[in-house]
């Protein structure tokens, strides 16, 4: 996975990785974590965070927060997300969490988009980053560790959704939930299958 990490890492001795986790949801936040890291950065087992056990993720979470040169996590909240859309909320917490670190390196992001602030800062996008190179692959799991950790306190407000399972994400036993419960307060209102549900919000 550190093919591409070889070219950055070479021409720039700080290279900055940026990922999100939960652009999907039907329920939770948008989280972004942004690193900063030195070159030759690499962890044993480090890879895209989709690819690895939650018990794996947080023994790297860790590793990655104490091994890095600095780190950010933006948390969009699902308000704001049904304010401004996902998209535009997805990059607002990029930018808000590269301008959050107290070091920037050479600015690589997860995805085909950019935020305005990062094209004016030597930005690139990168498709499926976080299988390829280790900056991002550490924001990927920064992000998706603090996402779960905030779907299991929500779990125990509302454990007839079992986020701590779904995390958030339309299964079918949310899907369920939301017909016999209805939504909450951190339900994405103008999601598809919960804005066609008219029903109270708790």
């Amino acid at each position: 996975m550190l093919e591409l990490d070889t070219s950055y890492y070479r021409d720039n001795e700080l290279i900055t990785g940026i990922d999100e986790a939960g652009r999907g949801p039907l329920a939770g936040p948008l989280v972004v974590a942004a690193v900063t890291v030195k070159t030759g950065f690499t962890i044993p087992g480090l890879d895209d965070s989709k690819k690895l056990t939650d018990k794996k993720r947080r023994e790297l979470f860790k590793i990655i927060k104490e091994n890095v040169i600095a780190s950010h996590i933006m948390v969009i909240s699902e308000a704001e997300i049904d304010e401004i859309n996902i998209l535009a909320a997805t990059m607002k917490g990029m930018a808000n969490a590269w301008h959050g670190l107290s070091t920037k390196g050479k600015i690589l992001v997860d995805g085909n988009r950019l935020p305005e602030d990062l094209k004016q800062a030597d930005a690139e996008a990168i498709v499926k980053g976080d299988g390829k190179v280790s900056a991002i692959a550490a924001a990927s799991i920064l992000a998706k560790v603090t996402r779960d950790d905030i779907m299991i306190n929500l779990d125990k407000e509302f454990p007839e959704y079992g986020f701590a399972r779904n995390k958030g994400y339309g299964t079918a036993e949310h899907l369920k939930a939301i017909n016999t419960h209805g939504i909450t307060d951190c339900h994405r209102k103008t999601y598809g299958p919960v804005a066609q549900m008219k029903l109270d919000i708790f």
